[in-house]
C-alpha cells in the first residue's frame, strides 16, 4: 500500500472540534454493495463528513469540498461487538406493492422477497477530533448544537446517544488523548490500551505521564475508500486514502466507566481542563 494515497486536502493543526460517537448501534459502510452492507471497525471520513453535512442542512448533491478539508482522528474508547442482522423487504405483499426492479417492473413469486445482511457495531464508543479551518469548525459546531436534520452514526437507523458535541478547543489532539475514556476501569495494574485511527500520520499524539505508545503511527497501516467526492444519490463517488493507526497505553484511571459516571467525568474535564469548554452540551 503506497503512502502517497491522498488524505484530507488540507489539515491545519491546532484548533479542533471534539465529538463523542456512541450509541446502541452504529454502522460505517466501507465496501457495501447491493444486499451485503458491511461496517468498518471505526467511524469513516465519509460517515463523519456526511454527519456534518446533514447537521448543516446540505442536500445530498451539495458541494462538500470545504468539509473534505477537515482532518479526522478517532479514538476507539470501546470498539464494540460486530453484529449481523438479516433484513427482508417485500415479502407477503400483493404484486402491485412489491419491490420495483431496475427496469421498472414488479417482483412476484419467490423473487418478491429480498434478503440483505447488514452489519453493525454494537455498544461501541468513539471520541473524534476534527481539525482544520477554525471558521468552518465554528459553523459546524453551531450546526451540531442545533442540527437541520437529525444526525446518525453511519445509518439513519443508528441515532447517537448524548452528548454528540463536546465542543471547540485549542490543541484538539492533546485533548483527544487526555479526555475521559468511555470504558470500565481495567482489572489489574495495567493501563488501558487505546487504538487511534487517522487520515494522516499520528506522530503528534503524545501519551500522558505514565502512558506509553506501542508504535509511532508514522507509516500507513492500510487504506480505506472513504474519501467522499460527492454524496449525490446517483453519482456517489469515493476515493482511497491512507489509513494510519497507533496504539497508546493510557493511565487506567482515565477510564471513567459508563453511563452517568462517564458523563460526570466528561463534564468535569471540559469544565476544568478544556481551554474553551461548552459544558452546556454535556447532557445525557
Amino acid at each position: 500500500m503506497s503512502a502517497s494515497l491522498p488524505g484530507p486536502r488540507s489539515a491545519p493543526e491546532g484548533r479542533g472540534l471534539l465529538l463523542h460517537l456512541a450509541g446502541p448501534l452504529q454502522s460505517w459502510g466501507e465496501r457495501s454493495q447491493f444486499n451485503e452492507r458491511d461496517t468498518a471497525p471505526f467511524p469513516t471520513r465519509s460517515g463523519v463528513i456526511g454527519l456534518l453535512a446533514s447537521a448543516l442542512g446540505r442536500p445530498r448533491g451539495a458541494d462538500i469540498g470545504d468539509l473534505a478539508t477537515l482532518a479526522l482522528t478517532v479514538r476507539a474508547d470501546r470498539p464494540g461487538v460486530l453484529l449481523r442482522d438479516l433484513h427482508t423487504v417485500g415479502g407477503g405483499l400483493p404484486a402491485a406493492a412489491s419491490v420495483t426492479t431496475a427496469d421498472g417492473k414488479k417482483r412476484s413469486g419467490a423473487a418478491a422477497t429480498l434478503l440483505s445482511h447488514r452489519h453493525y457495531l454494537a455498544d461501541a464508543a468513539f471520541t473524534a477530533a476534527l481539525t482544520g479551518d477554525p471558521d468552518l469548525l465554528a459553523v459546524c459546531a453551531d450546526a451540531l448544537a442545533a442540527p437541520h436534520w437529525p444526525p446518525f452514526l453511519g445509518r439513519r437507523s443508528c441515532p447517537p446517544e448524548g452528548p454528540l458535541l463536546l465542543g471547540l478547543v485549542d490543541d484538539a489532539l492533546h485533548h483527544l488523548v487526555h479526555l475521559p475514556i468511555a470504558r470500565r476501569l481495567p482489572a489489574g495494574p495495567r493501563g488501558a490500551e487505546v487504538v487511534f485511527h487517522g487520515d494522516r500520520p499520528l506522530t503528534t499524539l503524545a501519551p500522558p505521564a505514565g502512558g506509553a505508545g506501542r508504535d509511532d503511527g508514522t507509516h500507513p497501516a492500510g487504506q480505506v475508500t472513504d474519501e467522499p467526492d460527492t454524496f449525490h444519490p446517483r453519482h456517489r463517488s469515493y476515493r482511497a486514502r491512507a489509513r494510519y493507526q497507533r496504539t497508546l497505553a493510557l493511565p487506567a484511571e482515565q477510564c471513567a466507566g459508563l453511563g452517568s459516571a462517564y458523563l460526570t467525568a466528561l463534564g468535569d474535564y471540559l469544565t476544568h481542563r478544556a481551554d474553551r469548554p461548552r459544558p452546556e452540551s454535556i447532557r445525557a
